[in-house]
């Protein structure tokens, strides 16, 4: 198994300066590298953030997303060069866009989506004009060209090769107007894994998603997909939501898969965590998570 690698990415341009920016200090604070023997794979600033929405794109910084995405990208592809696994702390869910464009200059590949929403937005629809609530739609290839369409490498993964796991946002989507997710993107809601067990709904996650892609999957974390009562520390509550056990569960099943290619976790607001309990709490969830693959280098 591959070396860990932590990349710090404290990208809020797709969200805002809320505190979510504070993510990678909040848990390294927290001991999310002790005992994995994880190094350290550098950081990556943003640009500037600016609250005009960009008229030509209907998005929020979207020229310094489209930026950030190529040097994110850039830190990416030097570890998995090395023969590391990234692990990024962002930042607000834009990053996934830099962490699968580096996958995307090297291949095709797959994507599973742990996230209470499953962001799929149109600018039109998305009322703040936050890519946080687009990145799955552009990453896929819908939206405006210069981010649906990163260095003219068309959509970064195809839809057949994403499995969005978790999401329990359904009727709050509809009635905002959120484009409907096509129908080769496999969609397993926040019942559909109860119904089948986490790590078995996380099981076939994974079955479905190296049966395509020779070049392996990613594995994306918005903490959103944790339930409310434990994980209040994220700027769009949702009632609802996975257990701590039922996340871990799924991140060993996941994570522990040799064909399993990076991973990031994103949107915990350190601000809305005044004594670091969760903190504390998600680090040893993700200690646990990526520990199966720190077990296997050993």
């Amino acid at each position: 198994m591959r070396e860990l690698a932590i990349i710090e990415a404290p990208s809020v341009l797709g969200l805002r300066p809320s505190g979510v920016q504070d993510l990678p200090t909040a848990l390294l604070d927290a001991g999310l590298s002790a005992g994995l023997g994880a190094v350290t794979a550098g950081r990556v600033e943003p640009p500037a953030y600016d609250p005009v929405r960009d008229t030509g794109t209907g998005v929020l910084n979207a020229h310094a997303i489209a930026r950030y995405s190529a040097r994110l990208a850039d830190a990416v592809g030097d570890v998995l060069d090395a023969g590391g696994f990234p692990v990024v702390l962002g930042g607000d869910c834009s990053i996934l866009l830099g962490n699968l464009l580096a996958l995307r200059r090297r291949g095709r590949h797959g994507l599973l989506f742990l996230d209470g929403h499953t962001d799929f937005y149109q600018p039109s629809a998305e009322p703040r004009g936050e890519a946080a609530s687009m990145e799955l739609a552009l990453a896929t290839g819908r939206g405006p060209r210069l981010l649906a369409d990163l260095e003219g490498r068309g959509p970064l993964v195809r839809d057949e090769d994403v499995v969005a796991l978790g999401f329990r946002d359904a009727e709050e989507s509809a009635e905002a107007g959120m484009q409907a997710l096509p129908p080769g993107l496999h969609a397993v809601d926040l019942d559909g894994v109860r119904a089948a067990g986490a790590a078995t709904a996380a099981r076939h996650a994974v079955d479905r998603l190296t049966a395509g892609p020779e070049g392996g999957f990613w594995v994306h974390l918005d903490v959103d997909v944790l339930d409310d009562a434990v994980m209040p520390a994220v700027d769009y509550r949702i009632p609802g939501g996975l257990t701590w056990e039922e996340l871990e569960s799924v991140l060993r099943t996941a994570l522990a898969d040799r064909r399993a290619a990076g991973f990031d976790v994103t949107i915990f607001n350190p601000r809305l965590d005044q004594d670091g309990t969760i903190a504390a709490r998600l680090a040893e969830c993700l200690r646990r998570g990526l520990g199966v693959r720190t077990a296997r280098h050993r």
